[in-house]
């Protein structure tokens, strides 16, 4: 004996499909809104009468029905248009949390990503042990713990620090293993100033950024076009980190921005990850070199080199030597010290464990704080060419 068929959303369904006028065309927008939300009775109407002035055209195909049937078609298209175009415009994209973007994604989704099937890791403990392995190699802490003693020279924290370094943080910004997004402290913030001023500032007053705050989750995510899924290379990390930490590392990072520049510690070559310089300024400076040489009819040619896992590389005894020898504050360098060592990191996947690993190198992606102290890092690689060397 059959099974009955369902009832409710299904039979609408079935009913649907199997009709073929307008009217069930119609109906099928109705039950289902979100396949055609644009759609409106209007249409229906002219839909109807587009089908009903084709067939006459196709039977009898003189220019007289020909017309017709354009016109119907004609008038039934724009007003598609129109209809698109309104709500879209006053339903949709009018909103503040929408953007041309959002639309676009919903419009062209995207498959499902594929994921790397590593060899030799069958289970997701397995996985995630080789993409750790990979991305966050084991390694000897850097530098031995210290005792933390105040910092005379470190200037006290004050609330428009913090304010200033709210406004630069985006409320859409994914939060870390917190879950607290910046609205959050944005609106305590506002209710109440001295809650993030206690704190952060003994945390500056110390040089100290303690484990708690560098634990992060590390987002696993296909690298679009590889032709091979079967390396973890294949795959990038994004590092979500707690946003509590990274208002600290923006009133930091403007610190120790405005004591670099003042100590000459950040080569004028350099244009990248800095407030005021962009990659236009480096096109310009080298565009400038360029045309100087070739005035005198000289052969000029240009070198470039990427550097490649930078921030990985960045060594913490080195970075602090070269802080000290720059005369930055020694509470920037005990704090720079500490931020780099004891972070920790859960790799996010698809039936990941969910279990933290230690990362002892290299500065943190993500971090506002990570690209100027790799500029720190590599200003002595920044060397000019003698003159001599190119006239000859």
């Amino acid at each position: 004996m059959p099974h009955p068929l369902p009832t409710g959303r299904m039979d609408v369904r079935i009913a649907v499909l199997a009709g073929s006028s307008s009217q069930g065309a119609h109906a099928s927008i109705q039950a289902f809104p979100s396949l055609k939300p644009w759609w409106t009775p209007h249409l229906s109407i002219l839909r109807h009468e587009d089908h009903k002035a084709a067939r006459p055209a196709r039977k009898h195909d003189t220019p007289h029905m020909r017309e017709v049937a354009g016109t119907s078609k004609a008038g039934y298209f724009k007003a598609s248009k129109t209809a698109k175009n309104k709500h879209w415009s006053s339903s949709f994209l009018a909103g503040t949390s929408h953007s041309l973007w959002t639309a676009k994604r919903f419009a062209y989704r995207r498959a499902q990503p594929p994921f790397p099937s590593l060899p030799g890791a069958e289970t997701p403990l397995q996985m995630s042990n080789v993409l750790l392995d990979h991305f966050f190699p084991p390694s000897e802490p850097f530098f031995p713990p210290r005792r933390l003693r105040p910092n005379t020279s470190a200037p006290p924290l004050t609330t428009d620090e913090i304010a200033a370094a709210l406004s630069k943080c985006s409320p859409t910004s994914a939060p870390g293993p917190d879950g607290i997004p910046y609205s959050t402290w944005k609106q305590v913030n506002k209710i109440n100033p001295s809650i993030l001023l206690h704190i952060l500032a003994l945390l500056v007053l110390l040089g100290y950024h303690p484990a708690s705050r560098k634990s992060s989750h590390g987002v696993v995510l296909d690298k679009p076009g590889k032709p091979s899924y079967e390396s973890p290379s294949s795959c990038r990390i994004i590092v979500l980190i707690r946003t509590i930490s990274k208002i600290l590392k923006r009133i930091i990072a403007a610190r120790l921005l405005a004591t670099a520049r003042l100590g000459g510690l950040l080569h004028p070559n350099q244009c990248g990850s800095l407030p005021g310089l962009s990659t236009y300024d480096a096109c310009l400076t080298l565009t400038n070199d360029i045309r100087t040489l070739q005035r005198p009819r000289l052969k000029v040619s240009s070198l470039f080199l990427d550097i490649k896992a930078g921030f990985d590389n960045v060594d913490n005894n080195t970075l602090a030597r070269i802080l000290r020898e720059g005369g930055i504050p020694p509470y920037l360098v005990f704090w720079v010290s500490s931020l780099l060592g004891e972070r920790s990191c859960t790799l996010i996947f698809q039936g990941a464990p969910g279990t933290p690993a230690p990362v002892n190198f290299g500065a943190p992606q993500g971090s506002p704080i990570s690209s100027l102290v790799f500029l720190l890092y590599v200003a002595p690689l920044h060397f000019g060419i003698p003159w001599s060397l190119m006239i000859s």
